[in-house]
Order: structure tokens, then C-alpha cells, then sequence
């Protein structure tokens, strides 16, 4: 009688394949198409240095109703160093017009890790209501080099259809600091209160973090965003100077024309790159540019 309870509970546990949506303190929500589970890694993932983020596709065994272990992680078309996840097809760098204040500067950096990555990014500015000059500027900047930029208001329920248009059939990552509105837009996709949302801190002038951990949120059959916490400054990639004018999309015709073949595009004489800025380089954007050098 005992063997064959042994039987029935192994003819119970099944292997599926699924995502991880989030990931706390070791254990692993996974949705499948059975349900979500929570999972435990087994012990052979910390003794082979395998590390399970959120986004990867793994297969697990389910155990019960509500739990099941992961058994392995599989290839992954990519991975985020920061924030960590995996399998992402797009960037949607959300910033506000207002509160807290818009940065260029903060914008060109997430720009820079998304073509580092080699993911493609776009743009929202949210809080249009409080400050519509400054989303038109946005437009008139990146739209010329090929960025979509979408100009919404949450607050008034404005210019976000075309974002959820953009989000179909993709895994997003919403990427941006604290208090520019990502989780007002992810509840807005959702259809309710999905995530916590915070106020700006009127001393600092920058969102509290409402997001702890990054989190992948389905908002259809075939559309994911993550959201990831907030934070308000942004590190370049690390790479080679020589290499750093190719993360700037505009550069990009004009590289190998200069008189020398490691101008930096900088203080060099008979630079094709310094020859476009005012042209088809916008004057800021080469600012900038020339500001991460110095770093």
C-alpha cells in the first residue's frame, strides 16, 4: 500500500516550462500555463554558480497546488546587468515633465546602456500637464534620430493607448527614477491597482521608491513590462573611450570618415562627427557626448 502511494505522489508532479516573474529572498514566483507557483532553486544551481533572475524561462517541477522547485534555466537571449532580468525586447524610459525635474543628462544615460545592450529603447514623457514644453522638446530632439517618443499624462488619462500599442507582443522593461509615474502606467495598462504608487518628496524633489524588487507584470496574453525600482542616477557602460561614440545613434554615419582613426571626436582636427554637430547632431546631444569623455 505504501509503494503505491509513493507512485500516485510521484504521477503528481509534473514538469513545466514557465517564467520567472519575481524573485525574493530565494524563492521564485514562476507563471506556467498551469498557474503561478512559487519555487525553490535546487541546491545544485548555488553549486554550479547558476543564478536564476527574473525573466529567464526555466522548467520546473510543480509539487502541489501553490509550490514546485525550478529544475533549470534555460538559454537566454539576453540579460540586463541593472537592473537584472532576462529576455527583454525592449526599454521604455519613463521620465516626467515635473516632479521630479527632467534631466537630458539622466535620459542620454539610459539611452547609452539600452544601445550598449544592444535593446531597443523609446521613450515616454509622462506629466505632459504640468510642463508640455518640455516633452515637446524631447520630441523635437529624438524623434530626428529615430527614438518613438510618446507624450502622455496619467493624471488625465492622456496619450497612453499608443504605449500599450507599442507594448504588444513584447517583454518591456519600464526603466526610469522614483516618482516619474511607471507604476501609475503599468495599473493604467493593467486595469487596476497593480502597484503601489508614491508622491515626490517635496524637500528633495525626487519619488520615494515604491518598487522594491523588479517584477515582470503580464498586461495581456502576449505582453509583459517589468518594473524595476527607482533610483535616480545612472552609470554609463564602462567601456573604452574609443568606443563610446558608437552608443550615440546619430555618430553613426559619420564614423571611420575623420582624418584620424582614433579621433575621439573631441579637441581632433578634420573630425566628421564635430562637422555635424549643429546639422544633423544636435548640439546638446554632442555636449553631453564630450561631458561622459571628461568622466
Amino acid at each position: 500500500m505504501a509503494q503505491s502511494n509513493r507512485a500516485l505522489v510521484q504521477l503528481i508532479v509534473l514538469e513545466v516550462k514557465g517564467r520567472i516573474l519575481k524573485g525574493v529572498a530565494g524563492q521564485y514566483t514562476v507563471d506556467t500555463p498551469k498557474g503561478q507557483y512559487v519555487c525553490n532553486a535546487r541546491g545544485l544551481f548555488r553549486k554550479n554558480k547558476i543564478s536564476p533572475i527574473v525573466g529567464d524561462w526555466v522548467e520546473i517541477n510543480i509539487e502541489n497546488s501553490e509550490s514546485g522547485q525550478l529544475m533549470a534555466v534555460l538559454p537566454r537571449s539576453n540579460a540586463l546587468r541593472r537592473p537584472k532580468v532576462a529576455n527583454v525586447d525592449q526599454v521604455l524610459i519613463v521620465l516626467a515633465t515635473a516632479r521630479p525635474a527632467f534631466s537630458f543628462t539622466m535620459l542620454d544615460r539610459y539611452l547609452m546602456q539600452s544601445e550598449y545592450e544592444g535593446i531597443e529603447a523609446a521613450i515616454c514623457i509622462n506629466k505632459t500637464d504640468l510642463d508640455a514644453a518640455v516633452a515637446a522638446k524631447v520630441c523635437e530632439i529624438y524623434e530626428k534620430i529615430s527614438y518613438k517618443v510618446f507624450s502622455v499624462s496619467v493624471e488625465e488619462g492622456e496619450g497612453l493607448q499608443p504605449v500599450q500599442e507599442y507594448l504588444q507582443d513584447k517583454t518591456t522593461v519600464l526603466a526610469g527614477p522614483s516618482g516619474v509615474g511607471k507604476s501609475s502606467i503599468i495599473n493604467w495598462l493593467t486595469g487596476h491597482e497593480n502597484m503601489a504608487t508614491g508622491i515626490v518628496s517635496e524637500k528633495i524633489g525626487r519619488g520615494k521608491h515604491t518598487t522594491r524588487h523588479a517584477e515582470f507584470i503580464p498586461i495581456s496574453l502576449s505582453a509583459y513590462v517589468i518594473d524595476t525600482p527607482g533610483f535616480s542616477s545612472l552609470e554609463p557602460p564602462d567601456i573604452p573611450p574609443l568606443e563610446r561614440a558608437e552608443l550615440f545613434k546619430e555618430f553613426s554615419p559619420y564614423l571611420g570618415q575623420c582624418k584620424f582613426s582614433d579621433c575621439l571626436h573631441n579637441k581632433e582636427i578634420d573630425c566628421a562627427v564635430k562637422e555635424q554637430v549643429g546639422i544633423t547632431i544636435h548640439p546638446s546631444r554632442y555636449e553631453r557626448y564630450v561631458e561622459w569623455l571628461s568622466e
